[in-house]
């Protein structure tokens, strides 16, 4: 291919077709890799199969020119994306198109609160189950056992080594407390951590728990580094405005409302329920974009449970239908 077409630099293409042929482009310069190759091709594989349901989002993603873009971007620059936009607008589910696509495996997910913190998205120590299971342990054994006891969190288990980037959703992220954003950029953009628990104990070599499961993997000299950089979305529903320092260090992407391209949410909707049922519900696909163009602040979501519900092969007399429609598509607000 020609240096500078538009095939070259596209990583994520959007077509919802797996793709077994991934290479990722060098990182910037100033993005270097924090592994090395032998071990990233050792733990590649070490990451979930796609689950059913985020296959299912995966392949009835609808993205537009302007997501793939974006997503594109973040990849080659190894960059967080944060994403803002209205309910329903596909913020979340971005991420499984992407790893489906991409076959990065099943995305590591990590839904933020007040209370979350930095230290739970690495990794968690149960001090207390080690002392318990140590007072029935010989001295030796205490200071062997400790990665039972240790589990790495979504983001530490996204920074792991591997070849292929691992996907991780922080979904909400405005949410966080004010400082945690930034900290979390702080690691992400270092591409490593540090367990201390582990480099206390003078051992060069350790075993550890991966996130949300029984899969181990050995840490050296307490330290976690990145090969790949992981692919990591960030939600946001624009509760709050981030600082510039956060922003810079973000590829940002503000959602497109499917109310607001007509072809978009014909296309979504053929995509979930198939195009029979799509053209059976033109009218209240249509009547749902009227109201949303009004002001009224309406979610993709609430329009497919309706669809599917009073498209259905049930017995539903029209005033049920109509009934039906109305409750499942109640306004969730007015747009600012």
């Amino acid at each position: 291919m020609k240096q500078g077409s538009e095939a070259d630099w596209q990583i994520y293409l959007g077509d919802n077709e797996e793709r077994s042929d991934l290479k990722m482009p060098d990182p910037p310069p100033w993005r270097p890799r924090r592994s090395t190759e032998p071990l990233a091709r050792s733990g590649d594989g070490l990451r979930a199969p796609l689950s059913a349901a985020t296959r299912a989002k995966g392949k009835t993603y609808q993205a537009d020119p302007d997501v793939k873009q974006t997503v594109n971007a973040a990849l080659h620059l190894r960059r967080p994306l944060l994403i803002t936009g209205g309910p329903g607008t596909g913020k979340s589910s971005l991420i499984d198109a992407v790893a489906l696509e991409l076959q990065l495996g099943e995305p590591l997910r990590w839904p933020v609160t007040s209370r979350s913190t930095l230290r739970e998205a690495l990794y968690s120590y149960d001090a207390i189950g080690r002392v318990q299971r140590g007072g029935n342990s010989t001295a030796a054994d205490k200071d062997l056992d400790i990665g039972d006891f240790i589990e790495l969190g979504p983001l530490g288990t996204a920074m792991l080594p591997a070849i292929r980037p691992r996907a991780l959703l922080i979904d909400e992220i405005d949410k966080a407390d004010i400082d945690l954003p930034n900290d979390l950029l702080n690691v992400i953009e270092e591409g490593s951590f540090h367990i201390p628990e582990l480099s206390r104990l003078g051992k060069t070599s350790m075993h550890v728990r991966v996130f949300g499961g029984q899969d181990r993997v050995e840490i050296v000299d307490g330290r976690v580094s990145s090969f790949e950089f992981p692919f990591v979305v960030m939600t946001s529903n624009g509760e709050r405005d981030f600082p510039p320092p956060f922003l810079r260090r973000c590829v940002q992407l503000k959602m497109p409302d499917p109310c607001d391209d007509p072809k978009r949410m014909k296309a979504i909707v053929a995509a979930h329920l198939g195009q029979e049922k799509m053209e059976r519900a033109t009218l209240m696909i249509e009547k749902f974009i009227e109201r949303a163009t009004a002001g009224e602040v309406l979610a993709t979501d609430q329009l497919l449970n309706a669809i599917q519900l009073v498209m259905g092969s049930y017995a539903m007399d029209e005033n049920d239908r109509e009934a039906i429609v109305k409750r499942l598509t109640a306004g969730l607000g007015r747009k600012a």
